[in-house]
Protein backbone atom coordinates (compact mmCIF):
# COMPACT_ATOMS: atom_id res chain seq x y z
CA UNK A 1 0.00 0.00 0.00
CA UNK A 2 2.60 2.57 0.93
CA UNK A 3 4.73 1.50 -2.47
CA UNK A 4 1.69 2.27 -4.26
CA UNK A 5 1.57 5.56 -2.78
CA UNK A 6 4.85 6.55 -3.37
CA UNK A 7 4.59 5.45 -6.89
CA UNK A 8 1.34 7.93 -7.36
CA UNK A 9 2.95 10.48 -5.44
CA UNK A 10 6.17 10.25 -7.66
CA UNK A 11 3.94 9.77 -10.71
CA UNK A 12 1.89 13.27 -9.62
CA UNK A 13 5.76 15.21 -9.27
CA UNK A 14 6.69 14.25 -12.70
CA UNK A 15 4.15 14.99 -14.46
CA UNK A 16 1.87 17.63 -12.85
CA UNK A 17 2.63 20.95 -14.70
CA UNK A 18 1.50 23.32 -11.49
CA UNK A 19 4.48 21.21 -9.16
CA UNK A 20 7.15 21.29 -12.54
CA UNK A 21 6.37 25.27 -12.73
CA UNK A 22 6.95 25.56 -8.86
CA UNK A 23 10.33 24.13 -9.17
CA UNK A 24 10.89 26.02 -11.61
CA UNK A 25 10.38 29.23 -9.56
CA UNK A 26 11.88 28.33 -7.16
CA UNK A 27 15.01 27.98 -8.95
CA UNK A 28 14.28 31.53 -10.30
CA UNK A 29 13.95 32.20 -6.57
CA UNK A 30 17.36 30.76 -5.74
CA UNK A 31 18.70 33.60 -7.99
CA UNK A 32 17.27 36.32 -6.99
CA UNK A 33 17.00 35.90 -3.22
CA UNK A 34 19.69 33.03 -1.88
CA UNK A 35 22.08 33.68 -4.41
CA UNK A 36 22.23 37.18 -3.11
CA UNK A 37 22.72 35.53 0.35
CA UNK A 38 26.33 34.20 -1.12
CA UNK A 39 27.25 37.44 -2.27
CA UNK A 40 26.21 39.85 0.58
CA UNK A 41 28.39 38.25 3.00
CA UNK A 42 31.80 38.92 0.48
CA UNK A 43 30.49 42.19 -0.33
CA UNK A 44 29.82 43.49 2.81
CA UNK A 45 33.21 43.08 4.47
CA UNK A 46 34.76 43.59 1.22
CA UNK A 47 33.28 46.74 0.74
CA UNK A 48 32.38 47.78 4.49
CA UNK A 49 29.27 49.19 5.66
CA UNK A 50 29.64 52.50 3.64
CA UNK A 51 30.43 50.94 0.61
CA UNK A 52 27.30 48.41 0.64
CA UNK A 53 25.64 51.22 1.31
CA UNK A 54 26.22 53.10 -1.69
CA UNK A 55 25.69 49.65 -3.77
CA UNK A 56 22.26 49.29 -1.86
CA UNK A 57 21.15 53.04 -2.41
CA UNK A 58 22.14 52.40 -6.19
CA UNK A 59 20.46 49.60 -6.37
CA UNK A 60 17.14 50.98 -5.18
CA UNK A 61 17.46 53.34 -8.41
CA UNK A 62 18.11 50.45 -10.89
CA UNK A 63 14.47 48.67 -9.00
CA UNK A 64 12.92 51.84 -9.93
CA UNK A 65 14.22 51.68 -13.08
CA UNK A 66 12.77 48.16 -13.19
CA UNK A 67 9.46 49.23 -12.27
CA UNK A 68 8.55 51.27 -14.59
CA UNK A 69 9.75 49.05 -17.49
CA UNK A 70 7.68 46.09 -16.08
CA UNK A 71 4.70 48.87 -15.89
CA UNK A 72 2.92 45.58 -13.93
CA UNK A 73 3.35 43.39 -17.22
CA UNK A 74 4.71 41.18 -14.89
CA UNK A 75 1.17 40.63 -13.36
CA UNK A 76 -1.32 42.07 -16.31
CA UNK A 77 0.40 40.04 -19.05
CA UNK A 78 0.57 36.97 -17.28
CA UNK A 79 -3.19 37.12 -16.84
CA UNK A 80 -3.69 37.87 -20.12
CA UNK A 81 -1.36 35.20 -21.77
CA UNK A 82 -2.60 32.95 -18.89
CA UNK A 83 -6.50 33.33 -19.96
CA UNK A 84 -5.26 32.93 -24.10
CA UNK A 85 -2.71 30.64 -23.83
CA UNK A 86 -4.17 28.37 -26.44
CA UNK A 87 -4.56 31.46 -28.89
CA UNK A 88 -0.73 31.81 -30.34
CA UNK A 89 -1.58 34.73 -32.56
CA UNK A 90 -2.90 36.63 -29.75
CA UNK A 91 -0.09 35.63 -27.24
CA UNK A 92 2.37 37.01 -29.90
CA UNK A 93 0.32 40.38 -30.26
CA UNK A 94 0.14 40.78 -25.61
CA UNK A 95 4.26 40.05 -26.17
CA UNK A 96 4.71 42.53 -29.38
CA UNK A 97 2.48 45.20 -27.31
CA UNK A 98 4.14 44.71 -23.98
CA UNK A 99 7.66 44.97 -25.79
CA UNK A 100 6.92 48.31 -27.81
CA UNK A 101 5.42 49.55 -24.47
CA UNK A 102 8.59 48.89 -22.92
CA UNK A 103 10.73 50.33 -25.56
CA UNK A 104 8.74 53.46 -24.73
CA UNK A 105 9.13 53.25 -20.58
CA UNK A 106 12.89 52.40 -20.67
CA UNK A 107 13.52 55.80 -22.74
CA UNK A 108 11.64 57.90 -20.30
CA UNK A 109 12.89 56.11 -17.08
CA UNK A 110 16.67 56.56 -18.04
CA UNK A 111 15.81 60.17 -18.83
CA UNK A 112 13.91 60.75 -15.36
CA UNK A 113 16.95 59.40 -13.76
CA UNK A 114 19.67 61.21 -14.81
CA UNK A 115 17.64 64.35 -14.12
CA UNK A 116 17.21 63.51 -10.75
CA UNK A 117 21.06 62.39 -10.41
CA UNK A 118 21.84 65.61 -10.66
CA UNK A 119 19.99 66.92 -6.77
CA UNK A 120 21.05 63.46 -5.37
CA UNK A 121 25.23 64.10 -4.02
CA UNK A 122 25.60 59.82 -3.35
CA UNK A 123 24.80 59.38 -7.42
CA UNK A 124 26.28 62.44 -8.99
CA UNK A 125 29.16 61.73 -7.06
CA UNK A 126 29.71 58.32 -8.28
CA UNK A 127 29.03 58.14 -12.21
CA UNK A 128 30.29 54.55 -13.03
CA UNK A 129 27.77 53.17 -10.11
CA UNK A 130 25.15 54.57 -10.92
CA UNK A 131 25.61 53.98 -14.88
CA UNK A 132 25.73 50.30 -13.62
CA UNK A 133 22.30 50.77 -11.68
CA UNK A 134 20.60 52.04 -15.17
CA UNK A 135 22.48 49.03 -16.58
CA UNK A 136 21.20 46.38 -13.99
CA UNK A 137 17.29 48.35 -14.49
CA UNK A 138 16.88 47.75 -17.99
CA UNK A 139 18.16 44.47 -18.36
CA UNK A 140 16.03 43.30 -15.27
CA UNK A 141 13.02 45.73 -16.87
CA UNK A 142 13.03 43.60 -19.67
CA UNK A 143 13.05 40.16 -18.34
CA UNK A 144 10.52 37.89 -20.13
CA UNK A 145 10.03 35.61 -17.23
CA UNK A 146 6.27 37.26 -17.00
CA UNK A 147 5.43 35.19 -20.81
CA UNK A 148 6.44 31.91 -20.13
CA UNK A 149 5.04 32.26 -16.46
CA UNK A 150 1.66 32.78 -18.38
CA UNK A 151 2.10 29.83 -20.27
CA UNK A 152 3.05 27.67 -17.48
CA UNK A 153 6.73 26.76 -19.40
CA UNK A 154 9.25 28.09 -16.83
CA UNK A 155 12.11 25.59 -16.37
CA UNK A 156 13.80 27.07 -19.30
CA UNK A 157 13.44 30.44 -18.60
CA UNK A 158 14.50 29.70 -14.67
CA UNK A 159 17.80 28.44 -16.33
CA UNK A 160 18.48 31.14 -18.20
CA UNK A 161 18.30 33.16 -15.00
CA UNK A 162 19.97 30.67 -12.65
CA UNK A 163 23.17 30.80 -15.17
CA UNK A 164 23.16 34.60 -15.05
CA UNK A 165 23.30 35.11 -11.64
CA UNK A 166 25.41 32.57 -11.42
CA UNK A 167 28.41 34.26 -13.77
CA UNK A 168 27.67 37.52 -11.69
CA UNK A 169 29.14 35.26 -8.51
CA UNK A 170 32.07 34.35 -10.52
CA UNK A 171 32.41 38.14 -11.59
CA UNK A 172 32.69 39.20 -8.43
CA UNK A 173 35.47 37.30 -7.20
CA UNK A 174 37.41 38.15 -10.03
CA UNK A 175 36.76 41.75 -9.91
CA UNK A 176 35.49 43.14 -6.81
CA UNK A 177 37.90 43.76 -3.55
CA UNK A 178 38.18 46.19 -2.24
CA UNK A 179 36.61 49.74 -1.71
CA UNK A 180 36.20 51.68 -4.90
CA UNK A 181 34.98 48.49 -6.75
CA UNK A 182 31.32 49.10 -5.89
CA UNK A 183 30.62 50.15 -9.64
CA UNK A 184 31.86 46.69 -10.82
CA UNK A 185 29.62 45.01 -8.92
CA UNK A 186 26.48 47.09 -10.36
CA UNK A 187 27.96 46.25 -14.04
CA UNK A 188 28.37 42.51 -12.79
CA UNK A 189 24.75 42.54 -12.15
CA UNK A 190 23.46 44.01 -15.30
CA UNK A 191 25.44 41.72 -17.47
CA UNK A 192 23.69 38.48 -16.58
CA UNK A 193 20.13 39.88 -16.59
CA UNK A 194 20.82 41.49 -19.93
CA UNK A 195 21.42 38.50 -21.44
CA UNK A 196 19.54 36.39 -20.43
CA UNK A 197 16.60 38.65 -21.45
CA UNK A 198 17.86 38.45 -25.07
CA UNK A 199 17.97 34.65 -24.88
CA UNK A 200 14.49 34.80 -23.41
CA UNK A 201 13.19 37.03 -26.27
CA UNK A 202 14.75 34.46 -29.31
CA UNK A 203 12.66 31.30 -27.27
CA UNK A 204 10.51 33.68 -26.60
CA UNK A 205 9.92 34.35 -30.12
CA UNK A 206 10.35 30.78 -31.68
CA UNK A 207 6.72 29.86 -29.87
CA UNK A 208 4.13 32.17 -30.82
CA UNK A 209 3.81 34.11 -34.42
CA UNK A 210 6.27 37.71 -34.43
CA UNK A 211 4.77 40.83 -35.22
CA UNK A 212 5.42 44.55 -35.80
CA UNK A 213 4.04 46.36 -32.55
CA UNK A 214 1.62 48.85 -33.51
CA UNK A 215 0.16 51.97 -31.52
CA UNK A 216 -2.96 50.31 -30.56
CA UNK A 217 -0.87 46.89 -29.63
CA UNK A 218 1.03 49.46 -27.33
CA UNK A 219 -1.75 51.64 -26.01
CA UNK A 220 -3.76 48.43 -25.31
CA UNK A 221 -0.80 46.85 -23.61
CA UNK A 222 -0.43 50.09 -21.80
CA UNK A 223 -4.07 50.52 -20.50
CA UNK A 224 -4.32 46.78 -19.59
CA UNK A 225 -0.89 47.23 -17.49
CA UNK A 226 -1.53 50.67 -15.50
CA UNK A 227 -3.82 49.48 -12.89
CA UNK A 228 -0.46 47.00 -11.86
CA UNK A 229 1.75 49.51 -12.05
CA UNK A 230 -0.35 51.72 -9.83
CA UNK A 231 -0.23 48.38 -7.77
CA UNK A 232 3.71 48.45 -7.99
CA UNK A 233 4.17 51.85 -7.60
CA UNK A 234 2.46 51.82 -4.61
CA UNK A 235 4.05 48.47 -3.04
CA UNK A 236 7.27 50.15 -3.91
CA UNK A 237 6.81 53.07 -1.49
CA UNK A 238 6.98 50.76 1.65
CA UNK A 239 9.31 48.09 -0.20
CA UNK A 240 12.29 49.34 -2.48
CA UNK A 241 11.70 52.38 -1.37
CA UNK A 242 12.50 52.56 2.14
CA UNK A 243 16.54 52.20 1.56
CA UNK A 244 15.73 55.09 -0.90
CA UNK A 245 14.19 57.38 1.91
CA UNK A 246 16.63 56.48 4.45
CA UNK A 247 19.76 57.32 1.94
CA UNK A 248 18.49 60.92 1.68
CA UNK A 249 19.63 61.83 5.50
CA UNK A 250 21.07 58.88 6.82
CA UNK A 251 24.73 58.36 6.39
CA UNK A 252 26.22 55.28 3.95
CA UNK A 253 26.77 53.13 7.05
CA UNK A 254 23.48 53.46 8.46
CA UNK A 255 21.84 52.23 4.91
CA UNK A 256 24.56 49.54 4.99
CA UNK A 257 22.88 48.09 8.54
CA UNK A 258 19.09 48.70 7.00
CA UNK A 259 19.88 46.97 3.83
CA UNK A 260 21.58 44.28 4.95
CA UNK A 261 18.81 43.11 7.20
CA UNK A 262 16.22 44.12 4.29
CA UNK A 263 17.94 41.88 2.15
CA UNK A 264 17.90 38.61 4.39
CA UNK A 265 14.13 39.38 5.41
CA UNK A 266 13.06 39.57 1.74
CA UNK A 267 15.91 36.44 0.80
CA UNK A 268 13.95 34.50 3.97
CA UNK A 269 9.99 35.21 2.39
CA UNK A 270 11.38 34.72 -0.77
CA UNK A 271 10.83 30.82 -0.60
CA UNK A 272 7.47 31.46 -0.66
CA UNK A 273 7.38 33.32 -3.70
CA UNK A 274 7.38 30.36 -6.15
CA UNK A 275 3.96 28.88 -4.38
CA UNK A 276 2.34 31.98 -4.83
CA UNK A 277 3.89 33.13 -8.14
CA UNK A 278 2.89 28.93 -9.95
CA UNK A 279 -0.47 29.57 -8.47
CA UNK A 280 -1.54 32.85 -9.26
CA UNK A 281 -1.93 32.05 -13.50
CA UNK A 282 -3.32 29.12 -12.30
CA UNK A 283 -5.90 30.92 -10.64
CA UNK A 284 -6.45 33.32 -13.19
CA UNK A 285 -7.61 31.01 -15.49
CA UNK A 286 -10.01 28.71 -13.05
CA UNK A 287 -11.38 31.73 -12.48
CA UNK A 288 -12.93 32.49 -16.32
CA UNK A 289 -14.75 28.92 -15.93
CA UNK A 290 -16.48 29.28 -12.00
CA UNK A 291 -15.94 30.73 -8.46
CA UNK A 292 -15.95 27.06 -6.57
CA UNK A 293 -12.71 26.02 -8.29
CA UNK A 294 -10.81 28.59 -7.91
CA UNK A 295 -11.77 29.28 -4.17
CA UNK A 296 -10.53 25.47 -3.58
CA UNK A 297 -7.19 26.50 -5.28
CA UNK A 298 -6.97 29.84 -3.49
CA UNK A 299 -7.73 28.20 0.40
CA UNK A 300 -4.94 25.56 -0.44
CA UNK A 301 -2.48 28.29 -1.53
CA UNK A 302 -3.51 30.60 1.87
CA UNK A 303 -2.46 27.58 4.29
CA UNK A 304 1.07 26.66 2.56
CA UNK A 305 1.85 30.69 2.53
CA UNK A 306 0.73 31.51 6.25
CA UNK A 307 1.88 28.69 8.05
CA UNK A 308 5.14 29.26 5.68
CA UNK A 309 5.15 32.76 6.55
CA UNK A 310 4.65 32.12 10.38
CA UNK A 311 7.17 29.45 10.38
CA UNK A 312 9.93 31.76 8.45
CA UNK A 313 9.34 34.82 11.01
CA UNK A 314 10.21 32.52 13.88
CA UNK A 315 12.92 31.93 12.40
CA UNK A 316 14.01 35.24 11.61
CA UNK A 317 13.66 36.17 15.18
CA UNK A 318 15.54 33.49 17.20
CA UNK A 319 18.35 33.44 14.44
CA UNK A 320 18.78 36.72 13.68
CA UNK A 321 22.30 37.32 15.83
CA UNK A 322 23.44 33.93 14.20
CA UNK A 323 22.69 35.48 10.55
CA UNK A 324 23.79 38.85 10.76
CA UNK A 325 27.38 38.06 12.65
CA UNK A 326 27.36 34.70 10.09
CA UNK A 327 26.96 36.10 7.26
CA UNK A 328 28.31 39.70 7.62
CA UNK A 329 30.68 40.27 10.47
CA UNK A 330 30.66 41.39 14.23
CA UNK A 331 30.94 44.95 12.61
CA UNK A 332 27.22 44.48 11.55
CA UNK A 333 25.54 44.48 15.09
CA UNK A 334 23.39 47.39 14.51
CA UNK A 335 21.50 45.12 11.98
CA UNK A 336 20.62 42.52 14.16
CA UNK A 337 17.63 44.70 15.72
CA UNK A 338 16.51 45.25 12.69
CA UNK A 339 16.28 41.80 11.29
CA UNK A 340 14.59 40.62 14.57
CA UNK A 341 11.40 43.63 13.82
CA UNK A 342 11.65 42.30 10.91
CA UNK A 343 10.54 38.96 11.90
CA UNK A 344 7.05 39.73 11.69
CA UNK A 345 7.05 40.30 7.70
CA UNK A 346 6.68 36.55 6.43
CA UNK A 347 3.72 36.40 7.79
CA UNK A 348 1.88 39.60 7.05
CA UNK A 349 3.18 39.16 3.73
CA UNK A 350 2.06 35.72 3.56
CA UNK A 351 -1.36 37.10 4.23
CA UNK A 352 -1.59 39.69 2.19
CA UNK A 353 -0.41 37.87 -0.80
CA UNK A 354 -3.18 35.01 -0.14
CA UNK A 355 -5.92 37.61 0.33
CA UNK A 356 -4.06 40.24 -2.68
CA UNK A 357 -2.67 38.13 -5.01
CA UNK A 358 -4.38 35.04 -4.72
CA UNK A 359 -8.12 36.11 -4.76
CA UNK A 360 -8.87 39.34 -5.36
CA UNK A 361 -6.35 39.91 -8.47
CA UNK A 362 -7.99 36.80 -10.10
CA UNK A 363 -11.03 37.82 -9.84
CA UNK A 364 -10.49 41.51 -11.04
CA UNK A 365 -10.65 43.70 -8.09
CA UNK A 366 -7.44 45.53 -9.45
CA UNK A 367 -8.70 49.05 -8.48
CA UNK A 368 -9.58 47.71 -4.84
CA UNK A 369 -5.94 46.16 -4.23
CA UNK A 370 -4.61 49.43 -5.56
CA UNK A 371 -6.76 52.02 -3.43
CA UNK A 372 -4.82 49.34 -0.21
CA UNK A 373 -1.50 49.13 -1.03
CA UNK A 374 -1.41 53.10 -2.01
CA UNK A 375 -2.77 54.20 1.12
CA UNK A 376 -0.39 51.36 3.11
CA UNK A 377 2.33 53.83 0.23
CA UNK A 378 1.50 56.79 1.89
CA UNK A 379 1.01 55.45 5.74
CA UNK A 380 4.85 54.24 5.02
CA UNK A 381 6.30 57.46 4.04
CA UNK A 382 4.44 59.52 6.87
CA UNK A 383 5.61 57.23 9.27
CA UNK A 384 8.98 57.32 8.10
CA UNK A 385 9.79 60.90 7.44
CA UNK A 386 8.50 61.09 11.26
CA UNK A 387 10.53 57.86 13.17
CA UNK A 388 13.75 57.51 10.69
CA UNK A 389 15.42 61.13 10.76
CA UNK A 390 15.16 60.21 15.05
CA UNK A 391 15.38 56.27 15.20
CA UNK A 392 17.56 56.22 11.92
CA UNK A 393 17.54 52.16 10.73
CA UNK A 394 15.72 51.26 14.03
CA UNK A 395 12.79 53.87 12.96
CA UNK A 396 12.47 52.60 9.55
CA UNK A 397 12.01 49.26 10.19
CA UNK A 398 9.28 49.95 12.71
CA UNK A 399 7.83 51.82 9.88
CA UNK A 400 8.02 49.49 7.15
CA UNK A 401 5.89 46.89 9.45
CA UNK A 402 3.43 48.96 10.31
CA UNK A 403 2.60 49.97 7.08
CA UNK A 404 2.63 45.96 6.08
CA UNK A 405 -0.17 45.46 8.99
CA UNK A 406 -2.17 48.36 8.03
CA UNK A 407 -2.45 46.94 4.24
CA UNK A 408 -2.69 43.43 5.44
CA UNK A 409 -5.35 44.21 7.61
CA UNK A 410 -7.06 45.55 4.88
CA UNK A 411 -6.51 43.43 2.43
CA UNK A 412 -8.28 40.79 5.04
CA UNK A 413 -11.22 42.77 5.04
CA UNK A 414 -11.70 43.23 1.08
CA UNK A 415 -10.96 39.82 0.84
CA UNK A 416 -13.65 38.91 3.39
CA UNK A 417 -15.92 40.60 1.73
CA UNK A 418 -15.72 38.88 -1.78
CA UNK A 419 -16.75 35.93 -0.17
CA UNK A 420 -20.11 34.34 -0.57
CA UNK A 421 -23.05 34.91 -0.28
CA UNK A 422 -23.82 32.90 -3.46
CA UNK A 423 -24.39 36.37 -5.74
CA UNK A 424 -20.94 38.09 -4.72
CA UNK A 425 -19.05 35.80 -6.64
CA UNK A 426 -21.33 37.19 -9.75
CA UNK A 427 -18.58 40.56 -10.34
CA UNK A 428 -17.70 40.35 -13.88
CA UNK A 429 -14.22 38.64 -14.35
CA UNK A 430 -11.47 41.56 -15.28
CA UNK A 431 -13.50 44.58 -14.24
CA UNK A 432 -11.50 47.14 -11.95
CA UNK A 433 -13.75 47.85 -9.02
Amino acid sequence: MLLDASRKLTRLVRTNLLVHNMAALYGVQFGRKIIPLITIPYLARVLGAAGWGKVAFVTVIGDFVVIAIEFGFNLSATRQVARHRDCSKTCGEVMSGVLGAQAMLAALAITAAMLCSRFIPLLRDNPALFAGGLAYGVAQGFAPLWFFQGLEKLRLASALEIGGKLAAVCGMFLFVHGAGDEWKWMALCGIPPMLATLAGFVLAFRSMPLCRPTRTMVMDALKMGWPMFVFRSAESLYGIGNVFLLGLFAPPEIVGYFASAEKISKAAYGLMNPVRDAIYPRLSHLAKSGFEAAANLARLSASILVAGGAGLGMLLFFAAPLLIHGLLGQSYEPAVLVLRIFSCLPVLLAITNSAGMQWLMPFGQDGKINRIILSGGVVNVCLSLFLAPRFLHVGMAISVVCSELFVCAAMAAAAYRLLPPANRPAVAFGESQ
